[in-house]
């Protein structure tokens, strides 16, 4: 198991070397900077970087790495301020309003920390949501297949009151993939569960990888969580500061320690 911390001299990181044929989001130069003047916080500082299509990659760092703020660019959820975020081979600064609001419609799929699940809907209702919005009518086979995959079949006619959190994230996961996106961003999807059903979702959201073929990219601050990922991109100071392939517990750990080593050998302060 290949678990070594890769630190570039620079800010750029490459693809996963396993899957350099097929990337389905990637950033390149990639800056964002808030503010103006003195009170100016560059949050992201000339990213480089590719993330595999098929593939379950998790992106961590120190509070204030950019981490969240990488993951709203590349969703389309955010402008850079300069440098290109890529859909695939759309280019999200050459679109206008409408065609990003059609992009995260169609092409992309969002799990959040709160689930946000309509209070008055069903399970099955919260799924349907995406494809009633957009006019489209679901393939039963898929649902049936996401229904399965996340053991929601005895929990379609709940309303989210009527479920735990961990299932509410489930219902959030397979709403997220029930328009068969290129990609689903999932930003800290286990922030409010506890740790068995912080599991459970990490389990379905890898085997909508393995299993399903879908494209995962998370944000998290938990190596446990990371270790789930196929991959883990490490970010200090808005830029790519590391490489994990394979990750277990120990090396995201690992690779955590050696950011806060270089940074604070270098006078940064780190926040964990």
């Amino acid at each position: 198991m290949d678990t070594t911390v890769y630190v570039p001299s620079g800010p750029a990181s490459g693809p996963d070397p396993r899957r350099e044929d097929a990337v389905a989001s990637r950033a390149r130069g990639l800056t964002k900077v808030y503010g103006q003047g003195a009170a100016a916080v560059r949050a992201l500082d000339g990213v480089d970087v590719d993330f595999a299509a098929g593939a379950f990659t998790a992106i961590m760092g120190p509070s204030g790495s950019g981490k969240s703020t990488l993951m709203h660019l590349l969703a389309g959820l955010d402008q850079a301020t300069s440098g290109e975020a890529m859909l695939g081979t759309t280019r999200l600064s050459g679109l206008d309003d409408g065609a990003l609001t059609r992009l995260r419609r169609d092409r992309v799929g969002f799990v959040f920390q709160s689930f946000n699940l309509l209070p008055m809907f069903t399970a099955e209702q919260n799924v349907l949501l995406p494809l009633e919005l957009a006019g489209q009518k679901p393939d039963p086979a898929w649902l049936d297949t996401l229904v399965d995959t996340l053991g929601l079949r005895q929990r379609l006619t709940h309303r989210p009151s009527e479920l735990s959190g961990g299932q509410q994230q489930r219902v959030a996961i397979a709403r997220a993939l029930i328009a068969k996106p290129e990609v689903v961003f999932a930003d800290e999807p286990t922030g409010n569960l506890d740790s068995r059903s912080g599991a459970e979702v990490l389990s379905f959201l890898r085997r909508s990888v393995r299993e399903l073929g879908r494209t995962v990219i998370m944000v998290t601050h938990d190596p446990t969580a990371a270790a789930y990922a196929d991959r883990v991109v490490l970010l200090a100071d808005g830029r790519i500061a590391g490489d994990i392939v394979d990750p277990t517990p120990d090396a995201v750990l690992a690779g955590l320690d050696a950011l806060r080593t270089l940074e604070t050998s270098t006078g940064s302060a780190v926040s964990a």
